[in-house]
């Protein structure tokens, strides 16, 4: 049920209409839909055309291109998650004979696999996918562009294997698999490997004049999971609600977690771009805010998907022209507008309700060498390590259930952090991937590697 606290202001959504009416008049755009979701659920959606009177809605289907690659990394990691393959596993372990064995699973999802960007000739988006009816016939004699794992280079061929990977291990077609696995779970009934009606007619618009051409809707066949997905803004945005809550039915929120982090840098090295792309999503910078997604596009299509985590706040916008529409920068605006004009309201602070005593001692102070940190319990059941300063290495741990716990990002994601007791049972000090943590600096009464001058602290003389 809606609630008032749901809905967005008039002046919210008159700002939002307003943006696709400029990007849809100034990118010269058939039509253009959008959507927008905050607290789990789609608070806005709004259309512009160029047909008066016939406006697509929330249920009227867009091809999506490359988010579809993101589809394709949830199946994999969920073979992951039921222990069927490791990310660090080469490809060849599980589909050998490709030329590219050598590519890990994780580098495949992140685009550090070293193959090319794009199928051998003919351009496979404009051409039938039967004209590539195995694997090969994809990838090419020379499938490497550069060493595996040493860059970034986006691959579309690289998430064909990533599909024909699922369909090995799976037994079935990448396509049934899908749709059994994600769209049937999280209620995506109008995402589909083939057009739906009503489904909007892909577009190009001549860069000189105001005239179109339509251009063709082809079956990429092999090179499916990398794009031939059609979907609406309707289920798009409870896709991105998933990508951030999870559903323990298709992937958990932790599993979620790991795929929006950075798996791979930008292919040049200034870092001033703002993206990066993580197990098939793309992280950008749109000011402070990190927005996590994915763009696609097919000749006739733009698609654009993008969630600021910390605002609770994603969009979706689609547009049927091959080009001429900036969808990351409206994508980015629609959130702006919505998590500026109205910014999340907190959920009430509530006390733990219970927190084991030897967990709560390692609570405070506690310093490396000289550098001061603070150790936090956290309501989500993690500990947090953040430098006094402000400024340093900071990091979560999950527990281990040993007493030990894990580093979840930083420079500590995967480092384990282990409190060491004395005999009698109080904390001497945290070991931390070597690293000790004394509750003073360099306590003379823990064990300090090294050992503290028995003169001690001393001024000059």
């Amino acid at each position: 049920m809606t609630t008032p606290q749901d809905e967005l202001l008039p002046s919210t959504r008159r700002a939002l209409l307003h943006r696709i009416a400029v990007a849809q008049a100034e990118g010269r755009a058939p039509s253009l839909v959008a959507a927008v979701a905050r607290g789990g659920r789609t608070v806005w959606h709004g259309a512009r055309t160029s047909v008066d009177g016939h406006a697509p809605d929330e249920n009227t289907q867009y091809r999506i291109g490359s988010i579809t690659k993101t589809f394709t990394a949830v199946l994999v990691l969920r073979l992951r998650d039921e222990g069927l393959l490791d990310l660090v596993d080469p490809l060849e372990k599980h589909l050998p004979g490709t030329g590219a064995g050598e590519a890990t699973i994780g580098d495949l999802l992140a685009h550090t696999g070293g193959l090319a960007a794009e199928s051998p000739a003919p351009w496979w988006e404009r051409t039938p996918g039967t004209l590539r009816p195995e694997l090969a016939d994809v990838l090419g004699e020379k499938p490497l562009r550069h060493p595996v794992g040493r860059r970034f280079h986006y691959s579309n061929p690289g998430y064909t294997v990533l599909g024909a990977l699922v369909e090995k291990l799976r037994g079935a077609a990448w396509e049934d698999v899908l749709r059994r696995e994600v769209l049937e779970p999280l209620g995506l009934q109008r995402t589909s490997t083939r057009p739906q009606a009503p489904h909007a007619g892909g577009w190009a618009v001549h860069p000189w004049a105001d005239v179109m051409l339509p251009e063709p809707a082809e079956d990429l066949g092999r090179m499916a999971p990398a794009g031939q997905l059609w979907s609406t803004t309707a289920d798009l945005a409870r896709f991105a609600v998933f990508l951030v809550q999870g559903d323990d039915r298709v992937l958990s929120a932790e599993s979620l977690r790991e795929m929006r982090q950075p798996s791979a840098p930008p292919e040049d090295v200034d870092v001033v771009t703002g993206y990066a792309y993580g197990l098939g999503l793309e992280l950008r910078r749109s000011g402070e805010r990190l927005l996590v997604g994915h763009s696609g596009s097919l000749p006739g299509f733009l698609a654009f998907l993008t969630v600021a985590v910390e605002d609770d706040v994603a969009a979706v916008v689609l547009a049927n022209c091959t080009s001429g529409v900036p969808l990351a920068t409206v994508g980015a605006d629609l959130v702006r507008i919505v998590a500026d004009a109205e910014p999340r309201i907190p959920e009430p602070w509530r006390p733990l309700p219970e927190v084991e005593p030897s967990v709560l001692e390692l609570a405070g102070q506690w310093y490396w060498g000289t550098y001061g940190f603070g150790l936090r319990l956290t309501a989500d059941g993690l500990i947090s390590l953040e430098p006094l300063s402000g400024t340093g290495r900071r990091s979560r741990f999950r527990a281990n259930g040993d007493g030990t716990w894990t580093g979840l990002e930083g420079y500590y994601a995967g480092e384990l952090l282990r409190p060491v007791r004395r005999p009698d049972g109080s904390v001497d000090h945290l070991d931390l991937g070597s690293f000790v943590f004394t509750r003073q600096p360099y306590d003379e009464n823990a064990s300090v590697p090294g050992g503290v001058d028995p003169e001690g602290w001393r001024g000059i003389g």
